[in-house]
């Protein structure tokens, strides 16, 4: 017999009215807001069970639910038995693997993020993107599919994304309808609701790696060779200023977390972001964080002031998160000015877009600058760009490691040290085979880091690889 056919019967065999049989735990009827079943959907036969257990939990409960003296395990488990109390109460037959999904799915309503919690449970799971009530879409190995998961309602999405930014003291409504914030343990998070989204809140989820990745796993990933990394290694140590450039989701943060990795330990490092995201290993870090105007207006700190206040703590490194305003200028003018080795993104899709991107932010600033002086500061403070993206096959590879050259009259010189190799084909998966490799040229830099006691071999620069040597991997991915 089928669920839905046994939700009838059970309802049939109750009162004389047809009603549900009375039960101990307190009956709530479902919100008048809840939509009728639409049939041109999949409609869960739970659904309606689901609200009166999750209402009736909500009854029994209380206050307990936010008592701050029961652990998450504990609170867990309170939940649990009391759920099962409340479905023991509806005296509908359900089968073991029904009842399991039943008290999983009230579970997370209550206590986690709904119809999203079990991706984010899932670590194959990279990116999630809620487009409404009735459309979640995820991201697994590069790829996006639409799941059969959905939320009851609006209202019900809704719900959850205040949930999401409550915990961090943000806060979303029709004054304020879009927020960046992030989850505890450290992803992404950005939601949009109505007005400004058309067709119903819109809420996106990027995760990020519980442990966070080393250069070694993105050797493994094919996202670098090991004569890259070691070039890299050396660059961070020698105190170049480097650039992450990279269009949306191609893994830039990822990126910057594994340069930051080569920082020396006895060295101090301040991080500045709109959203803490950025994983460091080393544990002299000071982590700056943005803040939005509140409810009348005012209390705004963004990135520019978090970018001067940095200089008076007396930072070895400057790592900001992402470029994308007037922080470019004083973000050029530390680099110029005794805070080398600094770091950053910035979303650009070749090295010269990226010097473009830069020129432009520099100007919104409303700073009056002749272009000439904004691109010979450029030229000045950035010595290296290394550009990231996504390419068909889902993964992510650094495809353009550009050394900046210096001005020719009223440009700013680029010469590749490494590039793609694009040539190599496509391999039976539809995978790139090809990976980076370097152009045969010399970078001025390594005068100055062979002066900071960092020699780089010859073997970087198109020799052959020493399989003993620093990063050695074998079955690199698109070698």
């Amino acid at each position: 017999m089928k669920l839905s056919e046994r939700l009838n019967g059970s309802a049939d065999s109750g009162g004389d009215d047809g009603s549900m049989p009375v039960s101990s735990a307190p009956h709530v009827p479902p919100p008048p807001s809840l939509p009728r079943p639409d049939v041109t959907h999949t409609v869960d036969p739970l659904l309606q069970l689901k609200q009166r257990a999750q209402q009736a939990l909500f009854a029994r409960l209380g206050s307990r639910l936010y008592d701050s003296s029961l652990s998450d395990d504990q609170l867990q488990a309170f939940v649990r038995q009391e759920l099962g109390d409340v479905i023991d109460g509806e005296r509908i037959p359900l089968t073991a693997e029904e009842r399991q999904r039943l008290t999983k799915d009230v579970s997370n309503d209550v206590l986690g993020y709904g119809p999203v919690q079990p991706f984010l449970d899932d670590d194959t799971v990279t990116e999630i993107m809620v487009n409404g009530s009735d459309a979640i879409y995820i991201e697994r190995a590069g790829h996006v599919v639409r799941t059969d998961a959905r939320f009851v309602t609006d209202d019900h999405l809704r719900r959850i994304i205040e949930r999401i930014v409550s915990q961090v003291g943000r806060r979303i409504d029709e004054s304020s309808p879009m927020v960046d914030a992030r989850l505890p343990d450290g992803s992404r998070v950005n939601a949009i609701v109505p007005p400004l989204a058309v067709d119903g809140p819109s809420l996106t989820i990027r995760k990020f790696a519980k442990d966070p990745y080393r250069v070694e796993d993105l050797i493994s990933f094919g996202t670098m060779t090991p004569q890259l990394a070691q070039l890299l290694d050396a660059v961070v140590r020698g105190r170049m200023n480097i650039l992450v450039s990279g269009g949306t989701g191609t893994g830039k943060t990822t990126l910057l977390n594994v340069l930051s990795s080569f920082i020396p330990e006895d060295e101090r490092i301040v991080t500045i972001e709109d959203a803490v995201e950025l994983q460091l290993h080393q544990d002299h870090v000071v982590r700056l964080e943005s803040r939005p105007p509140n409810i009348e207006g005012k209390g705004q700190i963004n990135i520019r002031d978090l970018v001067r206040n940095s200089l008076r703590m007396r930072p070895d490194r400057i790592i900001v998160g992402e470029t994308r305003g007037g922080e470019a200028l004083d973000m050029l003018q530390a680099m110029n000015t005794g805070h080398d080795g600094s770091l950053s993104t910035v979303h650009a899709n070749s090295p010269r877009d990226a010097i473009a991107r830069l020129e432009t932010m520099v100007l919104m600033a409303g700073v009056d600058l002749p272009v000439r002086a904004i691109r010979e500061q450029v030229a000045s403070a950035i010595d290296l760009i290394v550009q990231i993206s996504r390419l068909r096959d889902g993964s992510r590879r650094i495809t353009h490691v550009t050394e900046v050259h210096g001005m020719e009259g009223q440009v700013v010189t680029l010469q590749d040290v490494f590039t793609f190799d694009y040539g190599a084909g496509i391999d039976a998966d539809g995978r790139f085979r090809g990976s980076q490799r370097p152009t045969g040229i010399r970078p001025k830099f390594t005068e100055t880091l062979e002066q900071f006691g960092i020699p780089l071999p010859a073997v970087v620069f198109g020799a052959p690889v020493d399989a003993n040597g620093p990063f050695s991997t074998h079955g690199v991915v698109g070698r």
